[in-house]
């Protein structure tokens, strides 16, 4: 039997490609004549369980939720300057998409970072929107499991990151030094 000791009921994982999820139990199944143990994760967000074998938990990406260490970092992550990116849209989603499956929470940071707008500047398209929203959710899903608050506040927090990054970039680009 594969060992499951680093995962247990009631824990909060991170399963990269749907985010942040629970571990309701851990089942024994029989399938195809052999016998399975299951991990059995509730993702709350999407309403949906999965059953994951134990055995595979590793190699599909299964982790804990990170330390608030970890979680500082991605804060940080999105403090940060965004990058102005030039190239197409749709080879920029694919590696937004490719950062949000990883489920790293650094990764996911800059994705939000990269796609936030504030109220003053170009609308974005629905893709754009969407892979945001999907960004911050599940880097606000992960916050939330870490610092035990709801996913509601997660997003607030993270906003008013951004909203504080946005407004010191204006306030630099209008200082004399920029002006001329």
């Amino acid at each position: 039997m594969a060992k499951s000791s680093s995962f247990s009921c009631g824990h909060h994982v991170v399963y990269p490609a749907h985010g942040i999820g629970k571990i309701k139990s851990i089942e024994t199944h029989e399938v195809g004549g052999h016998i399975l143990e299951m991990f059995v994760i509730s993702f709350e967000k999407d309403r949906m369980t999965l059953r994951l074998p134990v055995a595979k938990a590793k190699t599909s990406g299964l982790r804990p939720v990170c330390t608030t260490k970890e979680m500082a970092n991605a804060i940080n992550a999105l403090k940060k300057p965004g990058r102005g990116r030039r190239a197409m849209w749709s080879r920029r989603a694919q590696e937004y998409e490719t950062k949000i499956n990883s489920g790293n929470p650094v990764s996911l940071a800059e994705v939000v970072r990269e796609l936030y707008r504030t109220a003053n500047q170009p609308d974005q398209s629905y893709s754009e929107r969407q892979v945001y929203q999907n960004a911050l959710t599940r880097l606000a899903g992960e916050i939330a499991a870490v610092e035990n608050i709801e996913t509601e506040h997660a997003i607030q927090k993270v906003e008013t990151i951004l909203e504080a990054r946005s407004e010191e970039h204006t306030s630099e680009l209008q200082s004399p030094m920029f002006i001329s």
